[in-house]
């Protein structure tokens, strides 16, 4: 193979558009409690369970994100906020 044929095929491989993965994008589920994670961690279990049983996994086919108001009620509006800032799929909140 000449020099040419080899630049133009490491090139055109280059240009060349990767395939798309069939798999979709991971959900990512918002969490937003009115008190502390330590408060909440047997209802996390709980919630990681349900989920689990219907085939999502935390880390491995489906995120989490987690706010903690830590008693504070007025933080809540904030919180949400932010979950829908981040473009969470849905978000679970409980007082």
């Amino acid at each position: 193979m000449r020099r040419r044929e080899f630049i133009a095929l490491v090139g055109g491989a280059a240009a060349w558009p990767l395939p798309l993965s069939a798999q979709p994008a991971m959900p990512v589920i918002g969490l937003l409690g009115s008190q502390s994670a330590a408060e909440w961690a047997h209802l996390v279990a709980a919630f990681r369970e349900g989920l689990r049983e219907i085939g999502y996994v935390e880390g491995q086919n489906a995120a989490i994100e987690y706010r903690w108001a830590e008693g504070h009620y007025d933080r809540l509006p904030q919180l949400a906020e932010d979950l829908v800032r981040r473009n969470v799929g849905v978000i679970f909140a409980s007082w």
